[in-house]
């Protein structure tokens, strides 16, 4: 059966005993996230609070932080469907035969869209706004406020009114006005531009809960004018239910709470800090203000939430079933991309990793120009390439692969003043920095070391081998030698890929800490060296071994962790949230990080 909103994923997950509620009153300002973390962490179950503190609407979290769980709220029939689409298309023009065997696909497509219907949960209460009746939670201990952190934002463009829906974080300003925090890149802020030069307020409705599907298809990469919640209605299994709201649009009608309001022309204010899903802070900025005007809700409504923090949080496991989902298509927008990985253990812009053709000498390059051009992934910040069949989702079979063919003379292209991620602080300025391409295509021409002997430069106190031809290096912090990396560059010429970190052993002890510290803290232009450097037609040859300076720069926003006092009180209070037990507690600190 479709899984329509949150109240249906509830039921089954309880079904699967994948849902633990507590009972106890939790503070939604820091000690409710700090519960998700160390649950989360340890791969535990769902959760729904029953008594958040000050509020009478309950909070469920974690509803998507497994693989498992994923697959239950978004289900594996849409892959089949994708699929489905995918072999149809490349058998185009279809035959009698083909269309006849086709025929479940048809019906399933014939059901994408919505489909209006008069009386709704959502609009059973609509109220003036009182934003801090709202369970709104607030995760780590220097953002900014408290935050919805599954807003599913809904506008129009204003001259086509194709719709999009996006996840936006949305910071509580007061009781009527939260900030929207619209990136680059983003169709929200694209629609906002139109109606800002125009001088008009753009109509905003921030849904919460629904269909699972919407968050999915919220955050998906899809074309600019193709509507999210046609993804939305494929997902579900069929046209997606929608009501009249209280203002300019029409409602998700399985929506626990919207808010309804507008977005004026000029009407900034800070936003932030918050805790991001690249594992640190991002600042404060100044971002456009939501006046909202109404709230509309179910009579008794349940409140989703996620914490996101260092990988891997719950984002990670539903970007990852997006990108499975998607995969089938990549090589028919992209005609010669074979394959394509994001990495979210990096925040999914810092790294990704595509398998390409190579049926004439350097085309593999155009395919990484097409890749760094498509939609989201035109703000990925460093892309590996290669030609071979290999499993993406592993950076210790994908880096050899690569390594064994990489020539740094003539495969490391690194491309300044370009835009970059919002939430990317590595580059000079906010949405600004560079991007680097790796290709490893061609026959292998070298064997790559596997153990580490011999000496090292002074100063360097600690060798890690990652995989076959990585290394990784420690040494004095980048505040005590900011020029290290350009020092030892010539010591490890044995060495393909020298990574220099702040912890050699620790950085190198898995692979999700690998890609963390070593994506989230170095930027192309700024931070990568080599053995030699000389240029030859406008284009710098790089010898020797290519060195990553990957630790922690002044300059970065702080690490997240959690504080002291609670931590303490969640240790303290484990049993009352848990009186039967069967919980695990986890390292909230380390997530995921340290898991082999």
């Amino acid at each position: 059966m479709p899984v329509r909103d949150i109240r249906s994923l509830l039921r089954l997950l309880h079904d699967r005993g994948e849902l633990a509620v507590i009972e106890a009153e939790v503070d939604p300002h820091l000690e409710l996230a700090e519960i998700h973390r160390r649950v989360i962490a340890a791969g535990g179950p769902a959760l729904l609070f029953t008594n958040p503190k000050g509020h009478d609407i309950p909070v469920v979290t974690n509803l998507f932080g497994t693989a498992d769980r994923a697959t239950i709220a978004f289900g594996g029939r849409p892959k089949q469907f994708v699929e489905g689409l995918v072999d149809l298309v490349h058998r185009f023009p279809p035959t009698a035969g083909t269309l006849w065997g086709a025929r479940d696909l048809v019906r399933q497509g014939l059901a994408i869209g919505t489909r209006k219907v008069r009386r709704a949960p959502v609009m059973e209460v609509v109220e003036a706004p009182r934003l801090d009746r709202l369970p709104m939670i607030t995760s780590w201990p220097l953002d900014g406020g408290a935050f919805v952190t599954l807003p599913l934002v809904y506008t129009e463009h204003p001259d086509t009114h194709v719709p999009n829906l996006g996840m936006y974080r949305i910071q509580r300003h007061s009781p009527t006005t939260t900030g929207m925090h619209w990136q680059i890149g983003k169709g929200g802020g694209f629609h906002h531009a139109v109606a800002q030069a125009r001088g008009d307020d753009l109509p905003v409705s921030v849904l919460v809960g629904g269909p699972p599907a919407l968050v999915l298809s919220a955050i998906a990469p899809l074309p600019e004018n193709v509507p999210e919640l046609l993804l939305a209605s494929l997902l579900v299994g069929e046209r997606l239910r929608t009501t009249d709201g209280p203002a300019a649009h029409r409602l998700v009608a399985d929506c626990e709470v919207a808010l309804v309001g507008r977005v004026r022309p000029h009407d900034v204010a800070p936003e932030g800090p918050f805790g991001d899903h690249y594992g640190y802070y991002s600042w404060t900025h100044d971002y456009p203000v939501l006046h909202v005007d109404h709230v509309a809700r179910r009579r008794k409504p349940i409140w989703p939430a996620t914490v996101v923090g260092k990988p891997r949080q719950e984002d990670l496991f539903i970007g990852d079933y997006l990108q499975d989902l998607l995969s089938p298509v990549f090589p028919l927008v992209m005609p010669a991309v074979r394959d394509l990985w994001s990495y979210g253990e990096t925040g999914y812009h810092a790294l990704a990793a595509a398998v390409v053709q190579e049926r004439y000498r350097r085309e593999a390059m155009g395919a990484a120009f097409r890749v760094l051009g498509e939609g989201q992934l035109a703000l990925t910040k460093f892309l590996w390439v290669l030609d071979q069949p290999v499993d993406l989702k592993d950076p210790k079979a994908v880096l050899p692969e690569l390594l064994r063919r990489f020539r740094p003379e003539t495969d490391l292209y690194v491309l300044s003043n370009l835009s970059m991620d919002t939430l990317d602080y590595t580059g000079p300025r906010v949405n600004e920095g560079s991007k680097g391409v790796m290709l490893g295509v061609g026959e292998p021409w070298r064997e790559l070391p596997r153990h580490f002997s011999g000496s090292v430069p002074a100063g360097i106190t600690d060798v890690a081998v990652f995989c076959p031809g990585v290394l990784v290096v420690s040494g004095p912090s980048w505040k005590e030698e900011p020029a290290l990396a350009e020092r030892i560059a010539g010591a490890f010429e044995d060495w393909p890929l020298v990574v220099v970190a702040d912890e050699a052993t620790r950085t190198a002890s898995t692979s999700t800490r690998f890609l963390w510290t070593t994506f989230t803290r170095f930027e192309p232009a700024a931070d990568l060296y080599a053995t030699r450097t000389r240029v030859h037609r406008h284009h710098l040859v790089r010898e020797g071994s290519i060195l990553i300076d990957a630790r922690f720069k002044d300059e970065y926003p702080d690490e997240l962790f959690c504080d002291p006092d609670t931590a303490r009180k969640v240790d303290d209070r484990w049993k009352a949230y848990f009186p039967d037990g069967g919980v695990e507690m986890g390292d909230s600190d380390a997530g995921h990080l340290d898991e082999a």
